[in-house]
């Protein structure tokens, strides 16, 4: 048991890493961790790497939050409504048999792995990240600093809400690589405001899965508590080094091993 937990601790430390290397999005790893590493189902698994992704955002959203990138009224409207769609996601997952749950799975790590790498190929063009911006409901007010609130706005956040939620539940992905673009494409944010905000949501969203999970019976805490301390850890010690190794070609390398990790849990579930 021992052993088990130390071992929780380090693939923690792993994913806290990738989260400081990568930005939002990278936690998406955290799963076929579980899966591979520790033998959890995904039902088991999705919980216990929502807690340490949540736990790990939360400390980026803090420090985004002291140096004032957070638009926290935007991230408590979209993380509210992720909350609020999040137990429905959970009880699809508790309905899907393990097979289905893990190709899907699969499916949208291909899909975050994908939008990874075509904004790492971006950056390496010297072209925005995330493209062209082409439709803004949400945009700053240039005399209060704060975004315009319109029903266009409110319905773009709401969505982007929901689908994290859903996913969270589902899957127990944090839902970044849906946030971040997202807020790229409805906001005339900054890039570091977008992933400040993003961290932020996927901080509440999270703790509202992992609460679910746990009232319904299926969070692992043994396997949890050092996963997720692991993750923070991580997360620590890597920013001391984000700014010399972070960058589109790091992108890429994370990018290929979570395509890699999608097509082995994909096998692995087929063979099964």
């Amino acid at each position: 048991m021992i052993e088990h937990q130390f071992l929780a601790a380090g693939l923690g430390a792993l994913i806290g890493a990738v989260l400081a290397l990568t930005g939002a999005g990278g936690g998406i790893l955290a799963v076929p961790l579980l899966v591979f590493g520790l033998g959890l189902s995904m039902v088991e698994a999705a919980p216990v790497g929502l807690l340490a992704v949540g736990m790990a955002a939360a400390v980026g959203a803090l420090l985004g939050l002291r140096q004032g990138l957070v638009r926290y009224r935007a991230a408590l409207f979209v993380a509210l409504i992720g909350i609020a769609v999040a137990p429905f996601g959970l009880m699809l997952a508790h309905r899907l048999p393990n097979g289905p749950l893990a190709l899907t799975f699969a499916l949208v790590l291909v899909y975050a792995c994908a939008r990874m790498l075509l904004k790492a190929h971006r950056e390496l063009r010297g072209q925005p990240p995330l493209g062209q911006r082409m439709v803004m409901p949400c945009v700053l007010n240039p005399l209060q600093g704060r975004l315009r609130w319109t029903l266009p706005c409110a319905r773009a956040l709401a969505f982007t809400g929901a689908l994290s939620g859903l996913l969270s539940g589902l899957l127990g992905v944090g839902g970044g690589f849906v946030i971040i673009p997202a807020l790229s494409r409805y906001t005339n944010l900054d890039m570091k405001s977008i992933v400040a905000t993003s961290l932020a949501v996927i901080a509440l969203v999270s703790t509202g899965s992992v609460v679910s999970a746990t009232v319904g019976g299926v969070m692992q805490w043994t396997v949890g508590a050092p996963f997720a301390g692991g993750a923070v850890l991580g997360l620590l010690l890597a920013r001391q080094v984000a700014g010399k190794l972070a960058g589109p070609r790091l992108q890429q390398l994370f990018a290929a091993v979570g395509i890699c990790a999608a097509v082995l849990l994909a096998v692995r579930t087929l063979a099964s």
